[in-house]
């Protein structure tokens, strides 16, 4: 396998592309890992089949000297990136519906909920099976992640399915769903995070980590206020009796997210000069204005029709959003799912 690191830092810009030419079910592919140093690369493949050797290479070297011709330099090798392939699998996480800051009292006073920091990073499933490792997205397909996590994952024992979010090379982990041929599933989540802590204790790796979890009123109030205190992305709530469900209920549920910061997925209709893309969201059948949102220098123009995270501060009555600030591209949400509902409105403008 060859693999060229490669780097562009100018000004603001701070970015990372990997290519990597590696053998696959008996031909070669090219694959390639972009965005953000230190953050959570986006990845994808220039051979959507396996080529002949040479014909991969040729592809490999033209897509490092267009790398070049942009700016970059060969650098020290970054974390390589494990590609997964696009295999939908039939593994579904558990997704949360949001409460307001209005709605937590009740939930920091009871016993029985556990709260937990919320990780603005990606939804990730590891799942390590007869010698090989995968990593599953929130769509439940298949995903690149870092090479780190990937031999993390073999210092542990046995066959696992993990749930967490990755954030640069390290993967937060808040359940545990498989151990070798028991499913976790049915079982409460106080058993469920005991079991996945026990197995984590098992090496000594740093790469795979126990999310921090507070029990009782005092410890969850102590930690929600140092986590807004700390600008953090949120907290989330969990009953410690409930079973672990995938899919998202119509409202409610056992696991509910408080975001501290507000965020959404949109759709990129259009690039705009300098740097700059129109934003939509689904409104029933029609695609509605989100705005405009600038992309940084240090990262890539979406092309139309990506799915991007903006962080905002509020939604105005039209729709766009105030003080957008680009993320990144979503290639874990389809498009479906960039709705209005997801925007939050100032109060005085719900009422209106």
């Amino acid at each position: 396998m060859s693999t060229t690191t490669l780097y562009c830092k100018e000004g603001g810009s701070d970015k990372i592309y990997q290519a990597s030419l590696k053998p696959h079910d008996g031909g070669w592919t090219v694959t390639f890992a972009f965005g953000r140093r230190g953050s959570t690369l986006s990845t994808g493949t220039k051979t959507p089949q396996p080529l002949p050797e040479e014909p991969a290479r040729r592809i490999y070297e033209k897509l490092i000297q267009s790398k070049l011709a942009k700016g970059y330099t060969v650098g020290e090798d970054a974390t390589p990136y494990v590609d997964s392939g696009k295999t939908v699998t039939s593994i579904r996480p558990q997704l949360l519906n949001p409460v307001t800051r209005d709605d937590i009292e009740p939930l920091l006073r009871n016993d029985d909920i556990a709260m937990q920091e919320k990780f603005d990073g990606r939804r990730l499933l590891l799942r390590k099976q007869d010698g090989t490792v995968s990593g599953i997205n929130r769509r439940g397909i298949e995903c690149g992640f870092p090479e780190t996590i990937r031999n993390a994952a073999f210092a542990l024992p046995g066959n696992f399915l993990l749930d967490g979010e990755a954030v640069g090379d390290i993967l937060h982990v808040f359940d545990l769903l498989e151990v070798d041929a028991e499913d976790l599933r049915p079982l409460p989540y106080r058993s469920r995070i005991i079991r996945m802590m026990n197995l984590l204790a098992q090496s000594q790796q740093s790469v795979i980590r126990c999310v921090r979890t507070e029990l009782g009123e005092s410890p969850k109030r102590r930690a929600f206020t140092r986590l807004l205190r700390n600008l953090a992305e949120g907290v989330v709530f969990k009953d410690l009796a409930a079973p672990y469900t995938a899919g998202r209920p119509a409202s409610g549920g056992d696991q509910l997210k408080c975001k501290f910061v507000e965020s959404a997925s949109v759709i990129v209709q259009s690039v705009n000069a300098k740097r700059s893309v129109a934003i939509v969201v689904r409104h029933g059948e029609r695609l509605v204005s989100a705005g405009n949102v600038t992309i940084p220098a240090n990262q890539p123009v979406p092309p139309d029709g990506s799915v991007v995270e903006i962080r905002y501060l509020y939604a105005m009555p039209s729709g766009a959003l105030f003080q957008p600030v680009y993320l990144g591209v979503r290639d874990d949400i389809d498009a479906k799912e960039c709705t209005r509902d997801q925007l939050k409105f100032r109060r005085e403008e719900v009422a209106a």
